[in-house]
């Protein structure tokens, strides 16, 4: 499963304090069973001094191969403990797919 396989490289990569990757293909225009879409929660101090730009580089550096494969959208949300801390947990909801029509 391409999630757990994300998550693997995530946890190796950036020893995260909290991660969560969330498979939304199913609110996307794409064939059940499809992972493709996904979206990435992870805490970690190895952000620390970085902007988000240089975070977002950094995790599309170690998922390459899903992005080159089947993975077609990553929506990151990237923080450090203290950003996190501030947060109080929550998360903003990932947009509705603005893909038009439906699969037959």
């Amino acid at each position: 499963m391409i999630r757990e396989q994300i998550e693997e490289k995530l946890r190796n990569a950036f020893e995260p304090a909290h991660l969560e990757v969330h498979d939304e293909s199913y609110r996307h225009n794409v064939p059940a069973g499809s992972e493709s879409h996904f979206k990435v929660v992870i805490v970690s101090d190895r952000f620390t001094g970085q902007r988000f730009l240089q975070r977002h580089r950094a995790i599309y550096g170690e998922l390459a191969a899903e992005l080159a494969g089947s993975v077609h959208a990553l929506a990151l949300h990237t923080y450090t403990q203290k950003e996190w801390d501030g947060l109080q947990d929550t998360v903003l909801a990932s947009p509705n797919c603005r893909g038009a029509g439906t699969l037959a």
